[in-house]
């Protein structure tokens, strides 16, 4: 079993078995700058050193995907995400979020082994890449172009579906982020409803583990590859939990399983704190 993008060239991506297993990173927030640094981290070591514990200490990866705010409103910062993942010898995922420039990063990315947006199938999986991104808005919005393309993806193939996208589709009880989430989240999610082979939802931009589940799907936030912000928070709030990275494992007959990593400083002694489900 291959992988199959769309919209796609000739590819030279990697065969994979039936089941697939995914790198998620999310919200590295790079800058032109390679010191540039936000709320205190470095916004390029840390996702170097993210990306270097994954592929020191999880073998067997068929493909990375981000989900979102690659960049912190900075296009420059594109070259040292094409330069970090596009070395690693894998199919990169991506989807514009907030802080992106969705035409910069597309015109960025516009090659091997780079897809922004569009649909993939890995294994017996289909992932479908939603932008959710508004010009000059934090918040997300499917707008009815987009949705009409997942509704054409899903009807397209008899395949597990994954949903992945940058603003969160459900509450996060934080009142401040709660606000910035998906304003047209009820019509993604009642188009899902219809689609039973949609078997999770993962997304970024909270900056925070989140797991949970909605009429059988499993809904899955993933923390930045930067710093995090604090969980239940009514106001805007940091935590003091360090970077992290989502395994994921997309078996054939459409379980999921996922492996959340918490990659402590350089300076720091120990392993990283893994949670598993």
């Amino acid at each position: 079993m291959g992988i199959t993008a769309m919209p796609s060239a000739t590819s030279n991506m990697p065969p994979m078995s039936d089941d697939a297993r995914l790198l998620q990173i999310s919200d590295p927030h790079l800058f032109a700058d390679p010191n540039g640094r936000l709320r205190g981290v470095n916004t390029l070591t840390s996702l170097q050193r993210v990306l270097d514990h994954a592929l020191a200490h999880r073998r067997g990866l068929d493909a990375l995907l981000c989900t979102g705010d690659i960049v912190n409103d900075e296009p420059a910062g594109y070259a040292h995400f094409e330069r970090l993942t596009g070395s690693i010898g894998l199919p990169v995922f991506c989807l514009p979020g907030n802080h992106d420039d969705a035409r910069a990063l597309r015109a960025a990315l516009a090659h091997a082994p780079f897809q922004v947006g569009g649909h993939v199938d890995v294994g017996r999986w289909r992932l479908v890449l939603l932008d959710s991104s508004v010009p000059g808005r934090a918040a997300g919005h499917l707008a009815h172009a987009e949705l009409e393309r997942l509704r054409d993806a899903l009807q397209g193939s008899d395949r597990h579906v994954m949903i992945c996208l940058h603003h969160q589709p459900v509450p996060m009880a934080s009142r401040w982020l709660d606000a910035l989430g998906l304003d047209n989240a009820a019509e993604l999610l009642a188009l899902l409803d219809d689609y039973p082979k949609v078997r999770a939802i993962t997304w970024g931009h909270v900056h925070q583990c989140f797991d949970s589940h909605r009429h059988g799907v499993r809904l899955l936030g993933t923390p930045s590859t930067g710093a995090q912000f604090l969980p239940l928070s009514r106001e805007f709030a940091i935590d003091t939990r360090p970077p992290a990275y989502r395994l994921l494992n997309l078996r054939a007959d459409g379980t999921l399983s996922t492996e959340l990593v918490w990659v402590e400083p350089a300076s720091s002694l120990g392993e990283p704190l893994a949670a598993s489900a």
